[in-house]
């Protein structure tokens, strides 16, 4: 298996780093996983790394390990290393956040399914915390009017935190609901919009428009758009939602189509599409002209929300 990335600043900016890595399974013996190749080039294209080396060749269970991820042998590329680090998956099960008491997970920060997702809130300062349920709450009143946009994290006499949200209700003094009462669209926008947040490093989601309604998921794009604002963290979407494209604003070459084949996975770009691109220069959602024609050839599409 072979695997090289390349970093830049943005889509205009000339290339930091290059890294290639080059893995293979022993055939016989312990079947170990052993690097075949690692490779690192510079802004300036110099090439740092290169593997393997005769030191490796002398001693194969070096090839056990990349240099990337030791600390002592990757200080000249560590940026890589510390840019991966910052990538999260994120694939919130809203029982889980309900439910998140029975089993404390051990770091809230890497809970991709959200079974911490409420104590890491709280462990948010608390300027921060407010700053950004503010923003949700208003995104919130937006998609439901009765939704009076107070968020807040309140922790029990356990020291248990849990998530209050009020809605405007016909008793002034009511209306007050805990996220064991929320439902689960309500509480899966809520960590998406967090997490958007979160962090300064890609964010992998995979189908958001899971347990909310077909026209909230067509607004996703533009709420995720202006909740993440100017230091917005690039984002990467699975979906299968016709709703979630329709978007006029996202062009084709934010849009990869994931086609299956008998040898893999082949990948292109909304932006090779001339229908697609035709009907995005004319305002139409290029989105929905390129999901239904991956259906209709049996593969899966990859928006991109950068």
């Amino acid at each position: 298996m072979e695997l090289e990335i390349e970093l830049s600043d943005s889509f205009d900016s000339p290339i930091s780093w290059r890294y290639k890595l080059a893995v293979r399974r022993e055939p016989a013996g312990r079947h170990r996983t052993l690097v075949t190749n690692e490779q690192v080039s510079g802004n300036n294209g110099v090439l740092l790394l290169d593997r393997p080396t005769r030191e490796d060749q002398d001693d194969d269970e070096r090839l056990t390990q990349t240099y990337l991820e030791q600390v002592a042998a990757n200080r000249e590329f560590r940026e890589i290393a510390t840019f991966l680090r910052s990538v999260e998956y994120l694939h919130l099960v809203p029982q889980m956040i309900r439910h998140g008491d029975e089993a404390r997970h051990e770091s809230a920060k890497r809970d991709p399914y959200g079974r911490g997702f409420l104590e890491r809130i709280a462990d948010t300062s608390e300027k921060r915390q407010q700053s950004r349920l503010s923003k949700i709450g208003k995104q919130l009143h937006q998609i439901l009017p009765q939704f009076d946009e107070n968020l807040a994290i309140e922790r029990d006499a356990r020291g248990q935190p849990h998530l209050e949200a009020k809605f405007r209700h016909w008793r002034p003094n009511a209306g007050k609901q805990q996220e064991d009462q929320l439902s689960d669209g309500t509480l899966r926008l809520i960590g998406l919009l967090w997490a958007l947040m979160d962090g300064r490093g890609p964010l992998l989601l995979e189908e958001p428009e899971l347990s909310l309604q077909f026209d909230v998921v067509g607004h996703l794009p533009g709420i995720f758009a202006s909740v993440g604002g100017r230091r917005s963290r690039q984002v990467l979407i699975t979906t299968h939602s016709f709703d979630l494209v329709r978007d006029e604003a996202i062009t084709p070459s934010e849009i990869l189509i994931v086609e299956s084949t008998p040898e893999g996975s082949v990948v292109s770009s909304g932006a090779e599409d001339k229908s697609a691109v035709a009907i995005s220069n004319a305002g139409g959602s290029a989105g929905e002209v390129l999901l239904a024609g991956a259906v209709s050839r049996g593969g899966a599409q990859l928006p991109l929300r950068l």
